[in-house]
């Protein structure tokens, strides 16, 4: 039995030399080239126009730094030789950029980990940006005047973004910017969701955010905000939800039905959103096309009662879940915290102080969840599983959306020659 074990393994062995010695097939090729990846997380720096690069886990150290307006000049020289241009570009300045220019609202690395894709709100495009060179791949001029939120295909190949100014979301092939469709929206497109099949895309209106007619009763004033949920492949219609007839239902006509970022369940049978002016969020069963429960979270003492003052008429601006479905991650921005929430019981653990948390996301290995301090420019990591907070780690000047992504595994930022 040793002799003919021996024989075996010899030939084991003889048989791995040879695939070894072989020549590399696309598959083993594209094998080697994703083990070369790193993943990290993207911040995006909205007032200064970069994006820092940090670890996806652990101490989430900084990586690299990326300038995402390398074309400024540029950009600029069209925006001063452009009337209409100029009046949009400094409608945003003074409106929802809060005094300063709006230049990276959005960003997804490509699966191959060479380039990232970013929205520019104040530039009104959307651009790829080679990440060992820091110049621009391509750019796509989205319509209106102001590009807004994106979301990325579970394959990594095609990217929507909301031109909010013209009720449109594009769909982009990430390699090469080339438009594969496009589809209407309600009143001022803002997020965007692929489902985890990667066969529809929701997207969510807010309507306008920008007026001071912030009373309830003022609220039919802000447009016609719904979810719209087309199919991804041929970018058509296949329904409309308007929230306001399911808070109706659910008793709640005086809240607005202008939802903010968004989150499915793991199985995506429910919904989690929030909506403008609530200090909370609501769960919608997907099945029953229902409301099912509401989490109303504390309100700051130290925040203004006057919905004017509130940015951008958010109030808690940023979810989050942990892989296993069994937690919410909320960013309160206007009460300056945030938390986490047990879903089954809806249960808020502490509240963890931060400077206007603006966006949730989930670390790499979904350990912790990651929220921007637009007020203190930084990231902070709170612990899913004690809701403590873990670390906080400085970045650019106004941090919003974060993402994870990839890199290659020696970057280290764009090179300097």
């Amino acid at each position: 039995m040793p002799a003919l074990r021996s024989r075996h393994l010899c030939s084991v062995a003889a048989a791995l030399v040879l695939t070894v010695a072989a020549p590399a097939t696309a598959a083993t090729a594209d094998t080697a080239s994703a083990a070369t990846l790193r993943e990290v997380m993207f911040v995006g720096n909205n007032w200064d126009g970069t994006a820092d690069v940090i670890k996806s886990t652990g101490d989430f150290a900084k990586i690299g730094h990326l300038d995402v307006i390398p074309d400024k000049d540029q950009r600029m020289a069209e925006i001063n030789a452009d009337p209409i241009k100029w009046i949009y570009f400094m409608a945003i300045r003074n409106g929802v950029g809060e005094g300063h220019d709006q230049f990276a609202d959005d960003m997804y690395s490509t699966p191959d980990g060479r380039s990232v894709v970013v929205s520019r709100p104040s530039f009104a495009d959307v651009v790829s940006i080679d990440l060992a060179t820091g110049s621009i791949n391509w750019r796509f001029p989205v319509s209106g005047y102001r590009a807004d939120h994106m979301a990325v295909s579970p394959d990594g190949k095609r990217v929507a973004v909301s031109a909010s100014l013209s009720n449109t979301v594009h769909v982009l092939d990430i390699d090469t910017g080339k438009q594969l469709g496009s589809f209407a929206t309600g009143d001022k497109p803002h997020e965007n969701i692929f489902t985890k099949d990667g066969k529809y895309i929701w997207n969510m209106s807010i309507g306008d955010v920008n007026t001071a007619l912030d009373d309830p009763a003022w609220d039919w004033t802000k447009g016609d905000r719904h979810i719209t949920v087309v199919d991804a492949t041929t970018y058509k219609q296949v329904k409309v939800i308007d929230m306001r007839d399911r808070l109706d239902a659910f008793g709640l006509k005086d809240f607005s039905d202008a939802i903010r970022p968004a989150v499915f369940s793991p199985d995506e049978s429910k919904f989690y959103f929030q909506v403008s002016f609530f200090n909370g969020f609501f769960e919608y069963d997907v099945a029953s096309d229902k409301i099912t429960r509401m989490k109303t979270l504390p309100k700051n003492p130290a925040t203004s009662s006057d919905r004017t003052t509130w940015v951008n008429d958010s109030r808690h601006h940023g979810i989050s879940m942990n892989p296993e479905g069994t937690k919410l991650c909320v960013a309160g921005t206007m009460d300056d915290y945030a938390t986490v929430v047990d879903r089954a019981t809806f249960q808020e653990g502490p509240l963890i102080t931060a400077s206007k948390p603006y966006w949730a996301t989930v670390s790499g290995d979904g350990e912790d969840c990651i929220i921007s301090e637009s007020g203190a420019d930084q990231v902070t990591a709170i612990d899913f599983a004690t809701g403590r907070k873990v670390t906080s780690v400085p970045v650019g000047d106004h941090p919003q959306r974060v993402r994870l992504g990839h890199v290659q595994g020696d970057w280290t930022g764009p090179s300097t020659d």
